[in-house]
């Protein structure tokens, strides 16, 4: 079984209902399951400034797919909730990144492991050293690159405590 993480975020429409959509999606998607799911963190966009706040959350699943049969996951579902490219780190109704993939380092033109920006963006460190088990390296220098940052500078506040997987995409009406 692979493990790898997952960065997951939202900043239109519903933001909550997003996330519980994308990780119910992944729960539901056969040969992957979602070990763990982080508290969601209400997030100051990075980049383009001008747009609503984000709320980001981390998974960590273990899965028989390979790392480009999860990115396609990870694609559809970003197609299936009406994600549109329009413009770099604009605004997005989701966005699916993949992490970390084992120990693995991935350098094609589709996919980066461990994802490029991950040691600098607070919003992506804070839940995914949460869901972490500290067993590889990359998740040290993880918890290494976090403690440097001065989280409230970066705009990451929690916004909803971390529940079980089963909790959490289970949708109320």
């Amino acid at each position: 079984m692979n493990v790898v993480y997952l960065s997951i975020g939202t900043n239109m429409g519903d933001r909550e209902d997003n996330l519980k959509f994308a990780v119910k999606r992944l729960a539901e998607t056969a040969g992957v399951t979602v070990e763990m799911v982080s508290a969601i963190y209400e997030t100051a966009p990075v980049g383009f400034t001008n747009q609503a706040s984000f709320l980001n959350l981390a998974l960590r699943l273990t899965t028989s797919l390979s790392s480009f049969e999860m990115l396609t996951v990870c694609q559809q579902i970003e197609q299936e909730l009406g994600r549109v490219r329009e413009f770099r780190w604009g605004p997005r109704i989701i966005d699916l990144d993949i992490l970390l993939y084992n120990h693995e380092n991935i350098e094609t033109e589709s996919l980066i492991v461990p994802h490029a920006r991950m040691f600098e963006r607070a919003f992506v460190l804070v839940p995914l050293v949460e869901v972490s088990d500290r067993s590889t390296e990359q998740l040290c220098l993880a918890h290494e690159a976090l403690e440097s940052m001065d989280i409230q500078k970066e705009g990451v506040v929690q916004w909803k405590k971390s529940v079980s997987v089963e909790e959490f995409v289970r949708f109320e009406n």
